[in-house]
């Protein structure tokens, strides 16, 4: 059996992931004594990544391989990054770069993914400045990995800036910028975004949709979600996807319509964990944990069994319907029934929940029991309680621990000083904000929005600068004054 046979045989493996062939053909290659064929070498490099449980023996080819090509690198590189083994595809590159050969456009966008999936601005940015000195910054495959790694770091203005730069835009190029608006909060930029694609003439994906429902349900723009759903309804390959049903529960639930939620999750041929999830968080945050506890039993009695994004949903469900007791009693359990140990987000909904009904010792405590330093996330509830239920003792250690922590979040200060002025410590008010004249630290006015003919108003308290605002201001004078008259005299 020839090279160009034992090579086809191998490439023939690849749609199918054929390992018992794959390993076949490679003792076939070592019977014969064509291990040291590049070709060879190089394809079994690539059907054993292709198998992400037996990447393994993929490096251990690569290991063994006396003259590595570019092409065998570019594979290994990739496909640590498929299976999300991102510090492991950074250590290939650094010593792919130790053997002096240049990366090509092949390499640079799985490191560019790589970066994304650490978060390392920084590597990511040398890469940058690479592919301009290389000369692949217009190569469309490259720019478009540059724009998705700025992206999803949430640097919209240098994703933007290369965006704009470009002559052809493929509905990938704009999945990333409109995923990344979307995860970064600015829905509405997202949602305009959609709708330039759209004027492209460019048509939704798999991979679109989700990020365009996410949007509209932070910003409560029901008629935009309801057409995006109906186009899913006429397509089938949208219809079964599981990310797309999961994406449109979770629209519905953000909209306040619960009940097409629980009709989208009826209708689901197929159910993840995600899924579950996905409903479970939707009834809690519209303050239904009961029912949030009961779809919680029916999730584990139908054979599923909870993560840790699902421990954080039930338990925050717990937190915004004062169920205290059920709370303790899944937060126990997580180790107990399921043997996961609880992280600092679970640890951070149990001190919200106990705080916020006035459990404030036994919060306090659960924070020292803490396995390791509490985070921000875990201090934040708890000062939070504090400032609720004005107690100034347990206040003031939380608040000292985000000082530290976060040394720049005037937010934190605010709240002390807050819990000060209701507790009549007019003197420590005066000091705190003297600290934070010192540090610099301005407080972050309240904002406002609504939707009036699919267009986002934003205002804050006292503005004026609206040509609408008088108008408003006006119209909730005439309310306010109208409330006010007794019953009859309207």
């Amino acid at each position: 059996m020839g090279v160009v046979r034992l090579s086809s045989i191998m490439r023939n493996c690849l749609p199918l992931s054929a390992i018992n062939q794959i390993k076949q053909t490679h003792t076939q290659i070592l019977i014969n004594g064509f291990y040291q064929n590049l070709t060879l070498q190089t394809d079994l490099i690539l059907v054993y990544s292709r198998c992400s449980d037996h990447l393994k023996y993929a490096q251990q080819v690569f290991d063994r391989m006396t003259d590595r090509n570019m092409h065998s690198w570019n594979i290994l590189i990739s496909s640590y990054v498929q299976n999300s083994l991102y510090h492991d595809s950074l250590r290939m590159f650094d010593e792919f770069l130790k053997t002096g050969l240049r990366p090509d456009h092949f390499t640079f966008p799985s490191i560019f993914k790589a970066c994304a999936g650490i978060g390392d601005s920084c590597i990511g940015k040398v890469m940058h400045s690479w592919i301009i000195k290389l000369g692949f910054e217009d190569h469309v495959v490259v720019r478009s990995s540059l724009i998705d790694f700025y992206a999803k770091c949430e640097n919209l203005i240098d994703a933007n800036r290369l965006f704009g730069k470009m002559v052809v835009r493929d509905v990938v190029v704009w999945n990333s910028m409109i995923g990344g608006f979307a995860r970064a909060g600015f829905s509405e930029e997202a949602l305009f975004c959609f709708k330039e694609m759209q004027e492209e003439g460019l048509k939704m994906d798999l991979r679109t949709i989700p990020s365009i429902l996410s949007a509209c349900g932070k910003e409560d723009d029901l008629m935009k979600g309801k057409e995006i759903h109906g186009q899913v309804v006429k397509s089938l390959r949208f219809s079964r996807d599981i990310a797309i049903g999961n994406a449109i529960i979770d629209m519905y639930a953000k909209c306040g319509c619960l009940s097409n939620s629980r009709l989208v999750f009826k209708n689901m041929n197929d159910l993840s964990v995600v899924t579950w999830t996905t409903l479970i968080s939707s009834y809690g945050v519209n303050g239904k944990g009961e029912e949030s506890i009961i779809l919680f039993e029916e999730m584990i009695a139908a054979g599923f069994k909870p993560n840790c994004v699902t421990f954080t949903a039930i338990l925050s469900s717990c937190s915004h319907s004062g169920l205290i007791h059920q709370g303790r009693r899944i937060f126990n359990s997580m180790s107990s029934d399921f043997g996961i140990k609880p992280g600092i987000e679970h640890y951070a909904c149990m001190v919200d929940l106990l705080g916020r009904f006035g459990h404030l010792e036994e919060a306090l405590e659960l924070v020292k029991n803490f396995p390791g330093e509490a985070a921000a996330s875990v201090w934040g509830a708890l000062l939070g309680a504090c400032r609720i239920h004005k107690n100034m003792e347990i206040g003031e250690i939380a608040a000292y621990q985000l000082f530290e922590l976060e040394a720049h979040n005037s937010s934190n200060y605010i709240a002390l000083s807050n819990i000060y002025e209701s507790v009549g410590r007019w003197d420590n008010v005066q000091k705190l904000r003297a600290r934070m004249k010192e540090l610099a630290l301005v407080k972050t006015p309240g904002l406002s929005w609504i939707n009036i003919n699919d267009r986002v108003f934003r205002f804050f308290q006292g503005d004026v600068s609206l040509p609408q605002m008088k108008m408003a201001y006006e119209t909730l004078d005439t309310m306010s004054k109208i409330m006010m008259l007794p019953q009859g005299y309207e």
